[in-house]
């Protein structure tokens, strides 16, 4: 099923009591440890006072656990899970359960048994997200990562295999320093090829995040013979402590003023069409509720801007109207005075596939 159909669906149930589970389980965590957290859920839902409601909840628990029990591991971009008597008519449960991988990698883990099931997380899914490439380095070792949203993913970690201080036996200073500077050299080819494998096929790449200890990061982009059209996408150069996961971590939270930036000149460029279109060739743009929601209807809107300030319930019908049609969705901060011009405009506007009169 479409993850925003299924979003709409979740969200359409409310329990008569608190009998609506959700399950989320991490990218990386062991489903085991999930299925040993349901049974000591069911233990305590023995002490529901209602025996309707503890019911529904322990036959709720028991399809949760039984169908945790399929996996051998937790899905690579982890599981979500919702589980509940969605009935309307008390003392006639009907107890559904949906499961699905989600298209990123989960990163929250959660346990909640409520009258609504908790969607949040999900929903932050279907948001454009930009995808940063990062790479910590240092002569020894190197790990490569993508920042997507806010989830940050190791795709490769490498080592140099190049020796410590100490001289190979009988090998002098300079041929030890020659050696020890060929393998470098090499490594770091090693790795800009590896740069050019995982990053170059990314349609969305926004940016490359550089980072390390020392000066090796700066030696690493003059001569790690990186591919052009990676060089020009590198955005910053930060200083960090490690060059293993923490190493991204730490990278993309130094560079948090950077992304913050390009996230503005981003959506500076993205107004900067609209506006100059609205000019140029205003038979292309639709502006305003209606124009837009016709647009859309007709099939004829190919990008959809939405003001972030606008109403939850105008985004969230707005939303679901693009993706019935193939739009592609922006959504427009007020941090800028582009923002707020296009928010005075009606927050919402579109650039169309073709003249609709």
């Amino acid at each position: 099923m479409n993850l925003e159909r299924l979003i709409e669906e979740l969200e359409s149930y409310r329990g008569r009591h608190t009998e609506l589970i959700t399950v989320y389980v991490p990218a990386d965590a062991a489903i085991l440890n999930t299925i040993k957290q349901i049974e000591q859920e069911k233990s305590t839902a023995v002490n529901i006072k209602s025996k309707n409601t503890r019911k529904n909840v322990m036959d709720a628990l028991e399809r949760i656990s039984r169908h945790l029990r399929l996996f051998k591991k937790t899905p690579k971009n982890g599981l979500a899970v919702f589980c509940g008597n969605i009935s309307s008519q008390e003392g006639q449960p009907d107890i559904k359960i949906w499961s699905l991988e989600p298209p990123v990698p989960l990163g929250v883990k959660m346990y909640r048994c409520d009258q609504t099931f908790l969607v949040e997380p999900l929903r932050e899914m279907l948001q454009a997200r930009d995808v940063y490439g990062l790479v910590v380095i240092d002569r020894k070792e190197a790990t490569i990562g993508i920042l997507e949203g806010k989830s940050v993913r190791k795709m490769k970690h490498m080592t140099s295999g190049i020796p410590g201080k100490m001289r190979a036996g009988g090998q002098s200073s300079i041929r030890f320093e020659r050696n020890t500077e060929i393998m470098a050299v090499e490594f770091y080819r090693k790795v800009a090829d590896s740069m050019k494998e995982i990053f170059f096929h990314i349609t969305n790449l926004k940016g490359i995040l550089i980072g390390g200890p020392g000066q090796t990061k700066e030696i690493f982009i003059d001569q790690g013979q990186i591919m052009t059209a990676l060089k020009n996408k590198i955005v910053a150069v930060k200083d960090v402590s490690y060059t293993d996961e923490t190493g991204l971590k730490e990278l993309v939270e130094n560079s948090q003023e950077t992304l913050a930036k390009e996230a503005i000149t981003q959506e500076k460029e993205l107004l900067k069409t609209f506006f100059t279109m609205l000019a140029t060739k205003p038979e292309k743009i639709a502006y305003g509720e209606d124009e837009v929601k016709r647009a859309l209807t007709l099939g004829a809107a190919d990008k959809l801007y939405i003001s972030k300030d606008l109403d939850k319930y105008k985004i969230d019908e707005l939303r679901r109207m693009a993706a019935d049609t193939g739009a592609e969705v922006f959504f427009i901060s007020t941090e800028t005075d582009e923002g707020m011009q296009f928010k005075n405009l009606g927050g919402t506007g579109a650039i169309l596939r073709y003249q609709i009169g």
